[in-house]
């Protein structure tokens, strides 16, 4: 990444993901956040990224194979609903 201060999206959700795992630099947060400031597709984007950083990071639950087959079944359910 060079010095300039403007990232497009793509770098944006980079630094994002980068910044989840505080593996960012003080400069790309610096950078990401005026990026923020100005990108609502990016706020969301941010957004949703720190919500499931935080499922992910809560304790788990175990599923029994009935369960999880019906878990499985609804999330490709509602995937194939998003991307349509």
């Amino acid at each position: 990444m060079s010095n300039k201060i403007y990232l497009s999206c793509e770098e944006a959700n980079h630094t994002c993901d980068k910044a989840q795992y505080k593996e960012a630099t003080l400069w790309e947060k610096i950078k990401l956040n005026f990026h923020l400031a100005f990108c609502a597709a990016c706020r969301k984007y941010s957004s949703k990224n720190a919500k499931l950083t935080k499922l992910v990071t809560n304790k788990p639950v175990k599923l029994d194979a009935t369960e999880k087959s019906k878990l499985q079944s609804a999330f490709k359910k509602e995937l194939a609903k998003q991307n349509n």
